[in-house]
């Protein structure tokens, strides 16, 4: 306070002096900015910029000793104060003096009382020490009790082998009282039984596991041809299904209307063979159950030990080398014997992993399964390639094949893809089919040489039914009398039964190979199966057994009835096919054994023909310049129609009425052609009017001869039957008529003589010259006029010489 009463008093001194000058300015403004602590740079630079700075020194050093007395001033005041501050102590150390005896005092009295409160509380300190040692003891105790509680329980269920439970236990003492247990003893037994209780436990599922291993292989096998027979069983029933409904369609085509029809609707099997028939993990669940416990136990402990994904990888390395060993196929056996057990143990491992994929838990994943599957494929289809290449049989090659589309029915259901297996069994169709035409050759040939050329006698109605209207053979509904015999030797039903035997075969091996529209396949077979082997050995046998008419006239029969049965034989196909009656026969072919059908009746022509030719040499006997007419006609002719007469007879029993027809037609031509060649020939020198006359009367006893045959022509049939001998008839007609040389009119001839060779006409008309126009003849006729019908005749033989 001082201090500042003097720097005003300062102030007020320069202020009074009323210095106006400006060195009392710069003093003014250094001292103010000094006080006030600003930059004395400014002032520095002025002073060095003026150049004087001898004046900025001396106004530093006036500052300066005006400020010393200042200080002095400031100093003595705060001595002052000090003196007084020592005076005011020095008042106090007396009292001071007083309050520390008061409180030695104080102090003794209060140790002598607070001595015995003290050790109290020093006994109180060390009981409740005692007391949480006694706490902590016990914890201690309760903790290790618990402990060993636990490591019983794990012992328990290590001996009831419940390993879960177990490894509970022990990642239960593990997480919980590893680190809190206060036994070093306890807690080191701990840290080595733990690692070897899991280890323990490792290996006993492992065990197991690889117990369940190998007992899965069996099961597999086991539920693989269950499988596969559940899948034959269902086919059955849909082919009895599909029986049933062709009886259905078969009588309804016949009109049967009296008959009343019902589908019976079987009940589902009661025992389920899809992917969601049984349980998951289940002993039981169906017909197709089996036991995945150890399995997903053997999973569970890993997940428990955290070792998920080495048993999932050590999982599918032992399935893939299981699969592995399945492939390999035994050459100490059959693959035709073993490969029954070869596809149903692959069925069954592809079941099972379908069972592990849906409920394993993650334990085996999709494209894990489907790179098995599509290992399984490439190798069954490489079995499948090599063994067929192998097969000479067209049975062992069905009946593997059949089992193989039993594997893809059954598996398809688990939504395995199977196209590839049937796309091999497709590839191998034309292979199987040749060695079932061989196989189909080789019966065909054993049943014809087996033949005996004689009608089939049938005893009772089992026989018919198995030989006759189960290939449709009938050409009545009404059942024959018994015992009966069949127009047919026993060949037809024989080769019936093995066409048949083929179409069923062919229709087999193409269904449920993934082929829908199989029929023109089925077809084309039959067609060769037909046309190039059953035509060609009944060509051999006609060709190099047929010996006599009866066999002849048998083998006829039998290929009218052929022809019956080649229809059955197509809609038979059809319908095992499953194409609509009314397309099989929209898309049939002509009669595929059209070659052995004209063999046949050409064969029995011609034999025919062998024996009128020995009748016909009956013609030689004949006088062909006698006056006289035969009475009866010719004696050859008589013989002739006395044997067709005979032949008629017989044939009506065996032959069909068109077969018999188109034989009869090409024999009656055959004895014209005989009849116009003698006459050509040169056993016939001349010809008189009552041999013409006798060869009219021949023709005539032909003509009533096919008119006779009235049940078995009808009038047209009968007309068209006498073409046959139309040549005979019209060089009759002409040498009996009054002017031959309309033949050379071309209007005539085209309406009545148009199956006449000029040829023939001009050597017949020749021979038939009256001979009264001899040298001989002219005697008893000199003088007299010419016959018209001579002289016609001489035209005609002139413009036909003319002609040629």
């Amino acid at each position: 306070m001082q201090s500042s009463k003097g720097r005003r008093k300062v102030g007020s001194t320069a202020a009074g002096a009323g210095i106006d000058s400006a060195e009392k300015l710069d003093e003014l403004l250094i001292s103010s900015a000094i006080c006030n602590g600003e930059d004395l740079g400014p002032f520095v630079r002025k002073t060095f910029g003026t150049g004087k700075p001898e004046t900025l020194l001396h106004h530093l050093k006036f500052f300066a000793r005006s400020k010393e007395s200042e200080i002095e001033e400031v100093c003595k005041a705060h001595y002052q104060d000090f003196i007084h501050a020592v005076d005011d102590l020095k008042s106090l150390l007396s009292d001071v003096e007083s309050l520390k005896s008061a409180l030695s005092d104080s102090n003794s009295k209060l140790q002598s009382v607070a001595a015995p409160l003290l050790s109290s509380l020093d006994s109180l300190v060390e009981a409740q020490t005692v007391s949480k040692n006694v706490d902590l003891a016990i914890g201690a105790v309760t903790h290790c009790v618990r402990v060993m509680e636990l490591v019983s329980r794990a012992n328990q269920h290590l001996q009831s082998g419940n390993f879960y439970m177990a490894l509970k236990c022990v990642d239960s003492i593990e997480s919980d009282f590893m680190d809190k247990t206060p036994s070093s003893t306890l807690k080191r037994m701990l840290e080595n039984r733990i690692p070897a209780i899991r280890s323990y436990v490792e290996r006993k599922v492992n065990k197991e596991f690889g117990d369940w291993l190998v007992e899965i292989r069996v099961v597999s096998r086991n539920l693989g041809q269950l499988a596969i027979g559940e899948a034959s069983a269902a086919r059955q029933r849909e082919e009895e299904l599909r029986i049933k409904q062709r009886q259905a369609e078969e009588q309804s085509r016949l009109s049967l209307r009296d008959c009343v029809y019902a589908l019976n609707e079987e009940e589902d099997d009661e025992f389920g063979s899809g992917p969601d028939s049984s349980d998951a993990g289940s002993s039981g669940g169906g017909l197709l159950g089996f036991d995945l416990t150890p399995l997903y136990r053997a999973y569970h402990i890993h997940q428990t030990l955290s070792l998920e994904d080495s048993f999932k990888k050590y999982y599918f390395d032992n399935r893939d080398l299981q699969l592995t060993s399945d492939f390999q196929v035994s050459t100490m056996t059959p693959f035709l014997e073993s490969h029954q057990t070869f596809f149903a143990q692959i069925a069954g491992f592809f079941i099972v992993e379908d069972r592990v994929l849906r409920t394993g838990g993650g334990l085996i994943s999709k494209q894990q399964v489907e790179s098995l599957w599509d290992t399984a494929v490439i190798k069954m289809c490489t079995v499948l390639e090599d063994q067929f290449s192998r097969m000479q049989t067209a049975n062992h090659l069905l009946l593997i094949k059949d089992y193989v589309s039993l594997l893809g029915v059954s598996l398809r259901r688990y939504g395995y893809a199977v196209d590839s297996l049937l796309e091999v069994l497709s590839k191998h169709r034309d292979k199987y089919h040749e060695l079932l035409l061989s196989d189909c050759r080789k019966q065909i040939t054993e049943a014809l040489s087996a033949d005996k050329f004689e009608q089939m006698l049938m005893k009772k109605e089992y026989e018919y039914s198995m030989n006759v209207l189960s290939f449709q053979l009938q050409t009545s509904d009404i059942v024959p009398a018994f015992p009966y015999i069949a127009p047919f030797s026993t060949t037809v039903p024989d080769c019936c039964r093995i066409v048949r035997s083929f179409i069923e075969d062919s229709v087999s091996f193409m269904s449920h190979g993934g082929q829908l529209d199989f029929y023109d396949v089925v077809k084309k077979y039959l067609d060769r199966l037909l046309g190039d082997v059953l035509d060609e050995a009944l060509l051999k046998l006609i060709n190099s057994s047929v010996h006599g008419v009866s066999q002849a006239m048998q083998v006829a029969a039998n290929m009218a009835v052929f022809e019956r049965a080649c229809d059955f034989f197509f809609r038979h196909a059809a319908q095992l096919s499953g194409v609509p009656l009314r397309m099989a026969e929209r898309g049939r072919r002509h009669f595929p054994l059209t070659k052995s059908q004209n063999a046949a009746e050409d064969t029995l022509s011609g034999m025919l023909k062998k024996k009128i030719d020995g009748f016909m040499t009956l013609i030689e006997n004949v006088n062909w310049t006698s006056d006289d007419i035969p009475q009866g006609g010719n004696e050859y002719m008589n013989e002739v129609l006395i044997y067709l007469e005979t032949l008629v007879s017989t044939a009506q029993q065996i032959l069909p009425a068109k077969v018999l027809k188109r034989v009869l037609r090409d024999v009656l031509a055959h004895i014209s052609e005989k009849i116009v060649g003698t006459l050509c020939g040169d056993l016939v020198k001349r010809l008189s009017m009552a041999a013409i006359k006798g060869l009219d009367m021949d023709i005539q006893l032909l003509d009533s001869f096919t008119e006779n045959l009235t049940p078995l022509l009808t009038d047209k049939e009968a007309r068209e039957m006498k073409k046959a001998f139309i040549e005979i008839r019209q060089m009759i007609n002409l040498l009996l008529s009054s002017h031959p040389e309309n033949f050379v009119n071309p209007v005539i001839r085209e309406r009545s003589y148009n199956a006449l060779d000029y040829r023939k006409v001009a050597t017949v008309s020749e021979k038939f010259r009256d001979p009264s126009d001899s040298i001989f003849g002219t005697f008893g006729t000199r003088g007299s006029r010419q016959n018209p019908k001579n002289k016609s005749l001489d035209a005609l033989i002139k413009r036909l010489k003319d002609v040629s």
